[in-house]
């Protein structure tokens, strides 16, 4: 029997070596990328996944396992992801939405007594933004508190910031914007000043530094997105980022369907006092796996999902300097036309893992945004607006209890006159030189 059992060892091995050899050639042959870009004729992507064949080939690994829930490449990842941010807890779930709704769910705990955020509580954040920064909010039947943000780094200021602070603020919610951190050490001195819970939305902004310390790591919490449009990708994806063990707790959690036992999958009786406890008004010794101390969810990634983020997690580096080096050759050959457009920047402090490159249209330049954009993409380079522009002039959000803190000038020229190109690690040089020929027929 153990003979038996030992040559099918060996022959799974034998096997799953060679279908991984397979994968790697079927890449070469299946994803080969075209060797010459042809401006005019080529799609120039703003974003998009930049992968091969370890990604396949890791993927596939997970599907022979067949461990269709979360599992070992879920936990090298979550492992790995710290490591890289020097964090000490990262959840992943199934989306960066998701990741911001677990976020703020954490703060309603009532495990956190008085410092919980409540019905009625206001959270700071800005209206320049996507929506799923805010409808975690709004979800948890808070109240955003919006303030406008600066034209270049598309962030709020400090003082911006601090001026919207009132008897009834619990948290500020706001993202580094294209992968601009916000001017995180002072911020988080005012936040701890004033009791308030810190919460990056970081899923523009795996990879930035602001003062050396990597973005996601300032905050109480902070979340991270795993699209394809992401620094990273596993497809769909994204994670919860803390250094704070009750919160990790808590937002596991409500990760896990509210469910108050945190036993990894296929665990059991990890806090030693399975068949001992008292809660609520269940049977003393009620099996603590089946006791629910939060509304949840089930939001939790595949491990062959996790897979593949294992290994676009090594490239992670050279991912972040290809973005760099993009935005950077955008930026000088933009330069000439600063007379026209604003141009992306970021604070001394700050080293962005840029997302793209965001520009506005200087109002009194004489050109239109449509001017602009209809000449990128009658050349194939793909534009985007920047997210929402003034999130409160969509037609969900007319209704929204919120309150606004000083104007929103600058957002409401973010509606008007801003949007962003690619800087991704799958944009070429000849790709690069050919959005800024674009630039100089349209600009002069």
């Amino acid at each position: 029997m153990e003979e038996l059992e030992q040559l099918r060892m060996t022959l799974r091995t034998t096997l799953r070596k060679e279908i991984r050899d397979k994968v790697r050639a079927f890449y070469e042959v299946g994803h080969a990328e075209p060797i010459d870009f042809r401006p005019g004729q080529d799609q120039v992507h703003y974003a998009g996944r930049v992968f091969d064949a370890d990604e396949i080939e890791t993927l596939v690994d997970s599907a022979l396992d067949f461990w269709l829930t979360a599992g070992r490449f879920t936990e090298e990842f979550e492992s790995g992801l710290g490591d890289f941010l020097g964090a000490e807890s990262v959840l992943t779930v199934n989306s960066g939405s998701s990741a911001n709704l677990v976020a703020m769910s954490t703060l309603t705990s009532t495990k956190l007594g008085i410092r919980r955020i409540r019905p009625g509580d206001e959270v700071i954040t800005v209206a320049a933004g996507f929506p799923t920064t805010v409808n975690p909010i709004i979800q948890n039947n808070a109240v955003p508190v919006f303030v406008d943000v600066q034209l270049g780094t598309y962030t709020p200021t400090l003082g911006a910031i601090e001026a919207a602070i009132g008897s009834k603020t619990k948290a500020v919610m706001i993202a580094h914007t294209m992968g601009v951190p916000l001017d995180l050490h002072d911020l988080r001195i005012l936040c701890d000043r004033h009791g308030l819970w810190l919460v990056e939305d970081n899923c523009d902004a795996l990879g930035s530094r602001y003062d050396g310390q990597y973005t996601g790591t300032f905050g109480h919490l902070a979340s991270l997105s795993f699209y394809p449009a992401h620094h990273i990708t596993m497809g769909e994806g994204g994670a919860v980022i803390t250094n704070d063990d009750e919160l990790a707790r808590i937002a596991r959690s409500f990760r896990d369907w509210g469910r108050d036992c945190y036993c990894s999958g296929g665990e059991n009786n990890t806090c030693g006092k399975r068949f001992s406890q008292q809660f609520g008004t269940l049977p003393r010794g009620y099996d603590h796996k089946y006791v629910y101390s939060h509304i949840g969810y089930n939001l939790k990634i595949t491990d062959m999902q996790a897979a593949v983020g294992c290994a676009q997690l090594r490239k992670l580096p050279r991912f972040i300097g290809d973005r760099k080096r993009n935005h950077a050759r955008l930026g000088a050959g933009l330069a000439r036309h600063a007379d026209k457009l604003i141009l992306h920047s970021a604070p001394p402090e700050a080293d962005p893992a840029w997302f793209g490159y965001v520009i506005t249209v200087r109002p009194d330049s004489g050109l239109k945004r449509f001017d602009v954009v209809g000449a990128l993409e009658s050349a194939r380079i793909e534009t985007r607006n920047l997210f929402c522009g003034n999130l409160l002039r969509h037609p969900a959000y007319q209704d929204i209890a919120h309150r606004v803190v000083g104007s929103l000038e600058n957002t409401d020229v973010i509606t008007t006159n801003t949007f962003f190109i690619g800087v991704y690690p799958g944009l070429s040089d000849p790709m690069i030189d050919h959005i800024l020929a674009v630039f100089d027929q349209v600009l002069g």
